[in-house]
Formats: structure tokens, sequence, C-alpha cells
């Protein structure tokens, strides 16, 4: 068995060895001609599986050690049998600190209290969830919104409109598929209140930067259209920029490097079922008070200086993707 694999993706060299020839290249060089006697990739979001890579491959089994899988032809893969798995919630405790971090500068910065916000979750999946019960215990007014669940669950849910026109602070937490495609807009846009703040953990795609830079309102992204090659205004104008790392974790990468191996490792009957990497802590979720996060978050997640590196060398946006020092979970 052959097995290509993403140079970025950490604690997997070593482990596929004994059972496979393993391939390690960085992402842009994962080609057609590289591919096409592999039986099986693992990826993460850099790589796009499509007809022009797989036309013509042996590849039967793809892993992306992300939660997303819009960088994948689902219906490509279904008709030529080739597998494909993810790794959904790998990161989620991950993103909730990099969104605790967004919300501990906006309140710092209005020198508010979280009873004064309400803020609206957009996607209450595995990363929305998290974020959404951490900031109602913070104190903040919490309006989720989620038609997939809604449609599922019932429940108290919000349209989008409902929360564009009431809420400070509006968060996004969705997949990219062809129903939440730039669903921040300008039609979207015109309904907030002139002062609510737009963050953006999801997928660039997501959110029309240009509108929402063009539009006077603050935003703090952490993924962008065109990404890595941001257009400079748009980045510049930002209250605060990141370089796609909001679920760069040492558990949320851990996470998915083992959820991609055991799920290789079922697909071609290998002995990893279980298998976890040496060494990681794995996190103990706990409640954390809003004055405890205040004292601690910029020891674990320094947004405000990530974002002062990424606006002083945005040409360095993969590199400080790809060289990211994890940080550590600690609620």
């Amino acid at each position: 068995m052959r097995v290509v694999i993403d140079t970025a993706i950490p604690y997997i060299k070593g482990i596929l060895e004994p059972y496979s020839e393993v391939i390690y290249l960085p992402a842009k060089e994962i080609t057609a001609d590289v591919v096409r006697n592999a039986d099986a990739l693992i990826i993460r979001t850099r790589t796009k599986c499509d007809r022009s890579l797989l036309d013509g491959s042996a590849v039967k089994f793809i892993a992306t050690a992300t939660i997303g899988t819009d960088h994948i032809d689902q219906d490509y893969c279904a008709t030529h049998n080739i597998k494909v798995c993810s790794a959904p919630g790998c990161n989620a405790r991950g993103v909730l600190q990099w969104t605790s971090a967004t919300l501990h500068h906006i309140t710092t910065s209005d020198k508010r209290q979280p009873e004064s916000y309400t803020l609206g979750v957009i996607g209450v999946g595995n990363v929305g969830s998290l974020v959404s019960e951490y900031a109602h215990r913070w104190g903040f007014r919490v309006m989720e919104c989620d038609p997939p669940r809604e449609a599922r669950e019932g429940g108290e849910f919000y349209t989008i409109d409902e929360i564009a026109k009431v809420c400070d602070i509006i968060t996004l937490h969705t997949p990219l598929d062809n129903t939440t495609y730039h669903l921040v807009n300008n039609e979207l846009i015109s309904k907030m209140r002139p002062d609510a703040i737009i963050i953006n953990a999801s997928r660039g795609e997501v959110v029309d930067n240009r509108a929402v830079a063009e539009s006077g309102h603050q935003y703090i992204f952490d993924v962008w259209e065109s990404e890595p090659n941001i257009e400079q205004k748009i980045l510049q104008g930002a209250t605060l920029a990141t370089p796609h790392i909001a679920g760069y974790s040492v558990q949320g990468k851990a996470n998915a490097t083992a959820m991609v191996v055991n799920a290789l490792s079922r697909h071609f009957d290998l002995p990893l079922n279980n298998w976890y990497p040496e060494g990681v802590k794995r996190t103990t979720p706990r409640p954390i008070s809003w004055s405890e996060l205040c004292d601690t978050i910029t020891r674990y997640c320094d947004i405000e200086k990530e974002s002062l590196l990424l606006k002083n060398s945005p040409q360095d946006f993969e590199h400080m993707r790809n060289s990211y020092n994890y940080r550590e979970e600690y609620f």
C-alpha cells in the first residue's frame, strides 16, 4: 500500500511506515503525478481533491485532518468508489479558545461586561455549541441560528435576519456549501446594527470579505477568501487578523491526526484503530469563569500579538500557519 501525506500534519511520521510505503510532501507538491499510484491520501484543506487531481489514479481512500470537506469533490469520490473521511469536532475546543480570545478583546476594548452584549452564533455544531454554552455561562445573551438543526430538532433558534437585526456580535461556525457561500453579504450587512462586530472562524467564503470590509463594520477573521493571497486592504482593515489557526491547539491537532489514522486503519484493516499520539495530554473539559478567562487567555492565545505579526508580514501567511506553535487547551 502507498500513502501520500501532507507534511504539515503533525504526530504522524513513523506511524504508518510499518504497514505501507509513505510519501510526505507539502500540499502544493501533492499533484496528479504524485497520487497516480497512491492507494490513500492524508491531506488538509490546501489539497483540492477533484477530477484534476484524482482522474486515472489508484486512490481509494482520502482522509482530511480537518473538520471541513469543501476541498473534496464528494460526488466525484462517490462515483469512483473513493472513501472520504474527515475529523469532525477535532479542534472544537481550540476554536472555542480562539473565539473566547476575540470576545475578551472586544469587551476589554469597549470597557463593558458580557451582560451588555447580545451574541449571535451562526452554526451550532461541534464548535458553535461550545461557543454558545460558554458565552451563555459568562453572561452574554446568546441567540443561535442553525436551520438544519432547527429542521431536525425544533427548539429555540432564530433566523439569520433576526440575528442580524439584534446582535452586537455575530460569530460564524458553519461549514461551507452551496447554502452558506457568502452567507454574510451586502443584503445581510444592510440589516445589521451599525456597530455590530463580525467574527469568522469557519471558512473564508462564508463571508463576502470585500462587502464586510467596505461596510464600516468591525471584523475579526481567521479565515479568508483566496487565502493565503489575501487582499491587503481587507487584511489591514480587520480589527484582528490571524492566519487560519483558530483551531491550532496541541489537542486539536492530535485529535485530527488520530481520527484520520484510525479511519485509515479501519479501512485497510491495520492494527491502529485506537492509536493516539504519545505524550499529548487530552483536554479535560471544565467550566471557566469570565474573570478566570480574562486573567489567563492571553497566556494561551495572544490574539493581538498574532494579529500584529500577520499584518506586519502578510506575505508569510502560509509560513505562519505551517510553523505555528500549537496552543494548549486548558478548558
